[in-house]
């Protein structure tokens, strides 16, 4: 599908970095947007900045009540959605002896719970109406064994297999099921980790920008009709200093 014109577009985590650009890429192959995430005046002001009927959806997606409210917002605004990018998440990395137990929960319920739940009830609006996209936003750090990021690794990669098994349940149906997979790419879950007092991964790995990872996004959102792209994985071609 080269064009997207006249699709309705969900994007969680719409107010800066990936989730921003994957909107605006979006948007420029012709998808209206249902832009989503906590900060209500970023999304009003990128929703202004799309036009194409573009709407902002404020929401904490770690709220286990949010996806289904998110759900029946787009249904009831728009009668349908064609395309979800599960983007919202974060990162918070650190050795045994510093990992900050409450920071278990929501990253549980933010980098997986939410994905899964937004997943399910609209993979049963698209399956009903018989098309429609899930892409969601994984990590390299799925397939990364290391100190200091098993809670996060781990949960990315429940991530991928939740999204494999769904793409293969939905075969057929008419939905397809993808995933990008970044990797160190400079958003503000770095300059959260600087504002922590822990070193940030842009500081040793040369990072993309969020508009890197968004054309991947818009490649699957654009693929062909005939095609299910399962996985794309984005690495830095080169030392950008």
């Amino acid at each position: 599908m080269d064009n997207l014109e006249g699709q309705i577009a969900i994007v969680t985590g719409a107010s800066s970095g990936i989730g921003a650009a994957s909107a605006r890429a979006l948007a420029e192959a012709g998808a209206t947007l249902v832009l989503v995430a906590r900060r209500a005046d970023r999304l009003t002001a990128l929703a202004e900045e799309l036009g194409r009927g573009s709407t902002a959806f404020a929401a904490d997606m770690a709220d286990p009540a949010a996806p289904q409210r998110l759900h029946d917002f787009v249904l009831d605004r728009f009668g349908r959605a064609d395309i979800l990018v599960n983007n919202a998440g974060m990162l918070h990395a650190a050795s045994i002896d510093a990992f900050d137990l409450d920071q278990l929960r929501p990253m549980i319920a933010i980098n997986y719970e939410a994905v899964v739940r937004a997943s399910t009830l609209f993979a049963r609006t698209m399956k009903a109406a018989g098309r429609g996209q899930i892409i969601n936003i994984s990590s390299i750090g799925a397939n990364i064994t290391a100190p200091g990021v098993g809670v996060y690794g781990g949960l990315k990669r429940a991530l991928e297999a939740f999204t494999d098994c769904l793409r293969v349940e939905l075969a057929g149906s008419g939905v397809k099921v993808g995933i990008v997979a970044p990797g160190t790419t400079s958003t503000e879950i770095f300059e959260d980790m600087k504002a922590r007092g822990q070193p940030s991964w842009d500081s040793f790995i040369p990072p993309m920008q969020p508009r890197d990872i968004a054309d991947a996004v818009a490649v699957i959102a654009r693929q062909s009709e005939r095609t299910n792209i399962a996985r794309i994985q984005v690495y830095a071609a080169a030392d950008s200093h």
